[in-house]
């Protein structure tokens, strides 16, 4: 059974920082990339920082020089290091695995990031 297990959300007043880790068990396919995005109440979910098994990475305009995304110690795992994090950052965070490029990918349950004072 796939899972995706995302920890590290939480209350953090405004330029604060959090570290999020993403987790993936179960897997059987070759994964293409493993990624971080996010929903705010009342919009569209986006992306934040995506990182791909060639090692590039790509991030959402608002969040570069601020978000790091990296690999994670152990084997299909991901983390997002979130720095000078802001009111517009609140948001529930989602991890993302895809097996190809063009694909929507599996998702996590989300965990809660706020960033207020």
């Amino acid at each position: 059974q796939v899972q995706l297990v995302e920890t590290g959300g939480g209350l953090v007043q405004p330029g604060g920082s959090l570290r999020l880790s993403c987790a993936a068990s179960g897997i059987i396919f070759s994964i293409y990339s493993m990624g971080w995005y996010r929903q705010a109440p009342g919009k569209q979910r986006e992306l934040v920082a995506t990182l791909n098994n060639a090692g590039s990475t790509n991030y959402a305009d608002s969040v570069k020089g601020r978000f790091t995304i990296s690999r994670g110690n152990a084997k299909n795992t991901v983390d997002l290091q979130m720095n000078s994090l802001q009111p517009e950052d609140t948001a529930v965070y989602y991890c993302n695995v895809k097996g190809r490029p063009w694909e929507t990918g599996l998702w996590g349950q989300g965990t809660q990031v706020t960033v207020s004072s």
